[in-house]
């Protein structure tokens, strides 16, 4: 037997680009669906494995051409950002993406189908206790068009269920290299580094090495229940808690001052305003200070117990998103 065809969309992305680095390593061939105007930097080479098709989940005929032949399917791409210049269009491509994707599915007898939802798909609490996969989603509590987006997708990847056999994860806050963009809690790692965090709100965020996500996805096309959803998730920080991991790794002193949460809204709506003229991204948006408000906390237990999913100590993806930050070009100057 050769070996098996794995279609994955979003291998230039963060995420995708590991999941990618774990079907090759994992014996699998590889046919990642990119759109022409992709950057590539995250691509694995094409070569024997590795095939790059030319495609878009916009286009449903593009789709049914590059699942030919497949067994399993990876859908790692997503429109994943907290502002948007254009309301509606990460509903539209998370969404209606998914969406094309899963009919065009249905042509074909896949093995399995692995959809990257998020913990934003799952809600948030005002206390600190980790959702589950079990816990009722508060829907109030889904702030902003991305959160409401992978929300809307999740449900649309487990309404066809049972039809497919489609099993969804859902990430924390990966770090760790190759956050080409970067991605928003990338953006708080670089941003510390360079010098603008002043100070810190009371707030909480699960985080999980990125490689650890990608071998979730996998273990989840080899043992996960169809229908079932499972959080890829590690360790539940306190923000002023991940800027102390950072500073023992930088020696860029912490931020000491809390600032209230209250105080940030003026800011954020002065700066949305500003994004709204410009169409470029706040500095303070509305909705990541809205977030601000809730603690975003999980629980893996589920991956672990049941997908045997190990898990990386977070210290080792803050090291790893550090060193990739600094040796390609994000401050300049490299960190010494």
């Amino acid at each position: 037997m050769g070996k098996p065809l794995a279609m994955l969309t979003g291998a230039t992305g963060f995420v995708g680009s590991w999941v990618a680095s774990e079907l090759l390593a994992e014996g699998f061939r590889v046919r990642c669906l990119i759109r022409p105007q992709s950057d590539r930097r995250n691509l694995p080479p094409e070569s024997e494995d590795v095939e790059w098709f030319l495609g878009d989940l916009r286009d449903p005929a593009s789709l049914v051409k590059s699942l030919a032949g497949a067994t399993y399917v990876f859908h790692v791409a997503a429109d994943y950002r907290i502002w948007s210049p254009q309301p509606g269009e990460m509903i539209r491509t998370n969404v209606e993406g998914t969406r094309s994707l899963l009919e065009a599915c249905l042509r074909f007898p896949l093995e399995k189908i692995v959809y990257c939802s998020s913990v934003a798909a799952l809600g948030a609490r005002k206390d600190d206790v980790p959702i589950t996969e079990g816990m009722p989603v508060d829907t109030q509590s889904l702030i902003g068009e991305y959160k409401m987006s992978k929300y809307l997708s999740e449900k649309v990847a487990l309404d066809y269920a049972d039809r497919l056999p489609v099993v969804v994860v859902n990430p924390s806050a990966p770090i760790g290299g190759r956050d080409i963009k970067p991605t928003p809690t990338g953006r708080i790692i670089l941003d510390y580094m360079k010098g603008r965090m002043k100070a810190y709100v009371h707030t909480g965020l699960n985080v999980v090495h990125v490689k650890d996500v990608a071998r979730g996805h996998l273990l989840a096309a080899r043992s996960g229940k169809v229908g079932e959803k499972y959080i890829l998730a590690n360790r539940n920080m306190l923000l002023r808690e991940v800027f102390s991991i950072l500073e023992t790794q930088t020696g860029i002193p912490a931020p000491r001052v809390r600032m209230p949460k209250a105080a940030l809204l003026p800011l954020a709506y002065l700066s949305e305003g500003v994004s709204r003229i410009t169409g470029r991204e706040p500095l303070v948006p509305l909705d990541g200070v809205r977030m601000a408000h809730k603690m975003m906390y999980y629980s893996g237990e589920k991956a672990v117990r049941e997908l045997g999913l190990e898990l990386t100590p977070v210290e080792k993806a803050f090291e790893e998103a550090v060193r990739y930050f600094s040796s390609n070009g994000y401050l300049g100057e490299p960190l010494r």
